[in-house]
């Protein structure tokens, strides 16, 4: 393996604790990875993988073991018996201007400051570490179906929005060829409203990764964020062939 074939890619799981299908299935890209790898090797040669595929552990337990629709961090607040903050308004780009909430009991509260949150905080510095050879970064969340682009923070598209979506469709398009699930693929701030403080919004505009993406895992909204432990699989098996363009595509230019 050569260095000037090597491109970076890094992808997160379980910013919010109540998504379970995220951790499960970016530890299914790590599985596959190991246990497969005669399968696909130039994916697993040609790209160097960072994987983080539970980022929010204390609110992921607690969600197991208090209340299954937690989705925070378990930060202590400036007011009794409300804890955590929103990770995914936390972020230092566009901070708290909108689409949050400073209320500390809200479920998208912003934390008092950004990157109050520690665990946050951590993953800021280990992007930063090897910013500039990252190319591509993914945040797996659920549910809605739907490969979110920047920019989240208003209704603006980045000035290389087509060539987001242009590789945006290609991956989900591998996607929906599995199984026939169909997703949607737009600008974040268009499509949702303002939502600001987000990770993907400030690895591009931060970190300065040009693919940045949110992916929101099945389902539309039957079983939500309860989606049941028979899709695990099905959800897997598709979203990897989504991640194989994504390191294709990027490892091939």
């Amino acid at each position: 393996m050569y260095s000037y074939l090597l491109t970076y890619d890094l992808k997160i799981g379980c910013i919010h604790a109540r998504e379970w299908i995220s951790p499960a299935t970016v530890t299914y890209m790590m599985r596959e990875m190991v246990e497969n790898y005669a399968a696909h090797p130039e994916v697993v040669d040609n790209v160097d993988w960072y994987f983080m595929p539970l980022i929010n552990p204390d609110g992921y337990e607690f969600s197991r073991t208090d209340n299954r629709m937690w989705r925070k961090t378990r930060s202590t607040t400036s007011i009794a018996g409300c804890y955590g903050a929103d990770p995914n308004r936390n972020w230092d780009f566009h901070w708290a201007e909108g689409g949050t909430s400073s209320y500390p009991c809200s479920e998208i509260y912003t934390g008092p400051v950004p990157f109050s949150e520690i665990e946050m905080a951590n993953v800021r510095d280990a992007i930063l570490a090897r910013a500039s050879q990252l190319r591509i970064y993914l945040t797996v969340h659920s549910y809605g179906q739907m490969l979110l682009i920047p920019w989240g923070y208003d209704a603006v598209y980045p000035e290389d929005y087509p060539e987001l979506e242009e590789l945006g469709l290609a991956a989900t398009d591998a996607l929906t060829a599995v199984y026939n699930t169909k997703y949607d693929v737009g600008c974040s701030g268009v499509i949702y409203g303002p939502a600001v403080g987000a990770s993907d919004d400030w690895n591009k505009g931060v970190a300065g990764i040009k693919y940045s993406y949110t992916l929101e895992l099945p389902d539309n909204g039957r079983y939500g964020f309860l989606l049941p432990a028979t899709e695990i699989m099905p959800v897997a098996v598709e979203t990897w062939e989504f991640f194989k363009v994504l390191a294709e595509r990027i490892s091939a230019n």
